[in-house]
């Protein structure tokens, strides 16, 4: 993460003195909350991709699996 951009957000002058009564820095409050939306979106979607790629991978066998991976263990 070395480039930097600068996004702004509005809010209500309320809703500023209240944080800034509480010592709540808004900065910091709103990188914590799109790094923590981003992390929640980003297993969302793969939960979905794992869903969508279960009917494929349940046609595989384990037994199929395990012969795979000796055969390519022993071709080293």
């Amino acid at each position: 993460m070395g480039k930097y951009v600068t996004v702004s957000v509005k809010i209500p002058r309320e809703v500023k003195e209240r944080l800034e009564r509480l010592g709540i820095k808004p900065s910091q409050l709103l990188k914590n909350a799109i790094v923590e939306e981003l992390r929640r979106r980003e297993i969302e979607d793969l939960r979905r991709r794992i869903e969508e790629a279960k009917p494929i991978l349940n046609k595989i066998s384990m037994e199929y699996v395990a012969k795979s991976i000796r055969e390519d263990r022993m071709g080293r």
